[in-house]
């Protein structure tokens, strides 16, 4: 028996009949899909199907649910070509937000009105607008691979308007409030990593990745080369950087360098009471045991101990703003500054940063100003002494 063949159904209409063998039962299994188009567009579609069979990746159109598409969708795309960190946010995206609304839907029956009326009802729920562009992002991407696969003749998503993304405020510290937040978390076991976040502007997940061998002590520098993320399964994971620009070296300034070097002394005495030595392989920023800090009690603890200083809480991740914030107002040049952030470019300083100091935007003007009359009336006076 043929694999499939194709059935004439109007002027322009075919439908195409695949054989997928039997059942439990013994019952014939069939499969049939109807074709707008010439036979040749008939004909290059039932070898498409055929050759899905082959390949073991043919799942069977108008039974099929978004629910079902997109676990398999999970389980053949995103867990082989995303990191574990983003693969497990794709997954909740699906299980926390799609399923269960749009879940039962055949995949061939979604509209963009029922998607948008999920974006609508995200918000109602007091949803973040960027956590709803979010689940966009993911649906699309889903739907765009359904697109590709010959499940889908367009993508539904593609349709509509997800809400405007927002950034958050920034919140910065100044010099003092540092050098109070610093004090205190001497009697802390963070110490260490609080000094390094500030004085490097590194994020959190390249900090708590560091070996000792990704440090230069006499050099003064870090090399970042990747990150740790905690897993929900409890498990940790070193992953390359978000891009290549965040593969980078940063210098650190000679206090900085200094609080490293307590730091280590403080590590190998801690390791030698245990009965064992510090490695090069080492994490710099660990328990006792030598294991990963969990992020979100990194995180808990620099916003406590903002508190308890007397200060306002800022993020971990504000400690980045803060540490640019500061570079930019002592006058360093934005490519300096995005290159020790690891930004892919300096059009992110611009956005993000540039309403920290009305006053750049006015001494630049002024400086350009300068050097215009200074060529002019530098031309003046050679006139005049004609």
């Amino acid at each position: 028996m043929a694999r499939g063949h194709l059935v004439k159904r109007g002027k322009e209409s075919w439908s195409i009949v695949l054989n997928l063998g039997t059942d439990q039962n013994g019952q014939r299994k069939q499969q049939w899909v109807s074709i707008k188009g010439s036979k040749k567009d008939a004909e290059k579609k039932l070898s498409e199907m055929l050759h899905q069979l082959d390949m073991g990746t043919f799942v069977r159109p108008g039974k099929l649910t978004l629910a079902e598409f997109l676990d398999h969708w999970l389980r053949d795309y995103a867990k082989p070509n995303l990191t574990a960190k983003s693969y497990e946010r794709y997954e909740s995206i699906c299980r926390v937000h799609l399923v269960p609304s749009l879940g039962k839907t055949p995949l061939t029956q979604l509209r963009p009105d029922a998607i948008q009326k999920l974006y609508a009802s995200k918000l109602a729920d007091g949803l973040a607008p960027r956590s709803v562009k979010y689940i966009h992002t993911v649906l699309h991407c889903a739907l765009e691979s359904a697109l590709k696969w010959g499940l889908l003749a367009r993508n539904p998503a593609h349709s509509t308007t997800p809400p405007r993304a927002t950034r958050p405020d920034m919140q910065t510290w100044g010099g003092d409030e540092i050098g109070q937040f610093l004090e205190a978390a001497k009697k802390t076991q963070y110490h260490a990593l609080f000094y390094l976040a500030l004085y490097s502007g590194a994020r959190r997940s390249e900090l708590l990745s560091l070996r000792w061998q990704d440090v230069d002590l006499l050099l003064g520098q870090i090399y970042i080369s990747r990150t740790l993320h905690h897993l929900r399964d409890g498990g940790y994971v070193f992953s390359e950087p978000k891009s290549a620009k965040s593969r980078r070296t940063v210098a650190l300034p000679p206090s900085a360098v200094g609080v490293l070097c307590q730091h280590r002394e403080q590590q190998q005495h801690q390791r030698q009471t245990l009965g064992s030595t510090l490695s090069e392989s080492d994490l710099l920023f660990a328990d006792a045991q030598g294991w990963p800090l969990r992020p979100n009690t990194v995180s808990r603890a620099w916003v406590n101990l903002a508190v308890r200083s007397g200060l306002k809480a800022i993020r971990f991740h504000d400690a980045r703003h803060t540490h640019a914030t500061l570079l930019l107002k002592a006058g360093t040049h934005p490519k300096i500054v995005q290159e020790r952030l690891g930004h892919a470019g300096i059009g992110i300083q611009g956005d993000t940063y540039s309403g920290i100091s009305p006053g750049m935007q006015q001494a630049a003007a002024q400086s350009f100003d300068d050097a215009l009359n200074s060529g002019y009336n530098g031309r003046r006076e050679s006139r005049q002494m004609r």
